[in-house]
């Protein structure tokens, strides 16, 4: 609760149709100290929200989609941006000044101008905001977040990723380049935007690689283990889509730098490294995308291959949790000064 007002804080949801904004909004419903005043969405404003999601009716009866005017959320304690690329930066101007917090969900603040443009091959249109938002990987930029104002979220393959590879680079176990990760995803990673490649018919029974050399989110993934390692990191990720809703399963290579690795080893440093951690789950087995499935958790494992001297690392997300709304929340929730696992589910969807 806000001790000031007595009242919930309030929040206003900009993009609310998209799949990780009907996601924010489940995971809100069942916040205790967050409020969703305005729901958003300029594709079907006017339409009520139990119409398009009947899956949220319970919690929004009457809820009416409004189109975004921003001029009209000034005030809101946290303002979550679940719209398409390109889109926040056009208007977190008029936002930035006018609310308590602004986390976006996009890419648009997650990285450097330049490497920006690289990356999405455009010039970015509010370069002097980028500087005010935090790179939103609690688990590795904590104290970052909660002395920021506003936060960008990372994306779902790079938590996956990053969280997978941090400890083995925070001490120096492999090298830093030659790194290579191989991370399969669902489908939901692509959004309710209708698209042949996610059609029924074109993605089941296939797998298909995608963004080969280029894929936007390696430059995350490289800035996060660089925050790590105290030296430049560089990183070949490949993407998969495979025949599933939700999840990411991210498979990660790294030669080893120092003599004398084993398994055994490797899994303790592991959980020394993320001790304390209410989100990071360290499994002797090989992590499941199932046991992520509607949970803020990411489950990793790690191995050491003496026959050919590679060390393995693996983590499994759902993509629409933490690798999209539900750390939207956490980092909400730590710009807020909320208990940082306030509203957010740790236990994965079974069967």
């Amino acid at each position: 609760m806000c001790i000031l007002c007595g009242m919930s804080y309030r929040a206003a949801v900009v993009g609310a149709s998209g799949y990780t904004g009907v996601e924010l909004l489940r995971l809100l419903h069942g916040h205790p100290e967050i409020e969703v005043g305005t729901v958003t969405a300029e594709s079907n404003a006017g339409a009520n929200v139990r119409d398009l999601y009947p899956s949220l009716a319970a919690g929004y009866p009457e809820t009416v989609y409004a189109s975004t005017d921003p001029a009209a959320l000034a005030g809101y304690d946290v303002v979550f941006l679940a719209l398409p690329h390109g889109q926040s930066q056009q208007m977190a101007g008029e936002l930035v000044d006018t609310v308590g917090h602004v986390v976006d969900l996009g890419a648009d603040f997650r990285l450097p101008r330049p490497d920006y443009e690289h990356w999405y091959g455009e010039g970015h249109t509010a370069p002097e905001l980028i500087g005010r938002f935090a790179f939103g990987m609690p688990e590795l930029y904590r104290e970052q977040i909660a002395a920021s104002q506003h936060v960008a979220s990372p994306g779902c393959y790079p938590t996956a990723s990053s969280l997978a590879l941090a400890p083995l680079l925070a001490h120096g176990f492999v090298e830093p380049t030659g790194i290579v990760v191989d991370a399969v995803s669902g489908v939901s990673g692509a959004g309710r935007g209708l698209k042949t490649t996610s059609l029924f018919a074109e993605v089941d029974e296939n797998v298909t690689a995608y963004g080969l050399l280029t894929h936007r989110h390696t430059a995350e993934m490289e800035q996060a283990l660089s925050h790590v390692s105290g030296e430049a990191v560089q990183v070949l990720f490949t993407p998969h889509l495979v025949p599933m809703v939700r999840g990411i399963l991210a498979t990660c290579y790294a030669r080893p730098q120092v003599a004398g690795l084993t398994t055994e080893a490797l899994l303790d440093a592991y959980r020394e490294f993320y001790r304390g951690e209410p989100f990071v789950i360290v499994t002797d087995d090989p992590p499941a995308t199932k046991a992520a499935a509607g949970s803020n958790s990411v489950h990793l494992s790690v191995r050491f291959d003496e026959r050919t001297g590679t060390v393995l690392a693996l983590g499994a997300i759902d993509n629409l949790v933490k690798g999209a709304s539900g750390q939207a929340i956490q980092n909400a929730n730590l710009v807020l000064g909320i208990t940082e696992t306030t509203g957010l589910p740790t236990i994965g969807l079974m069967p």
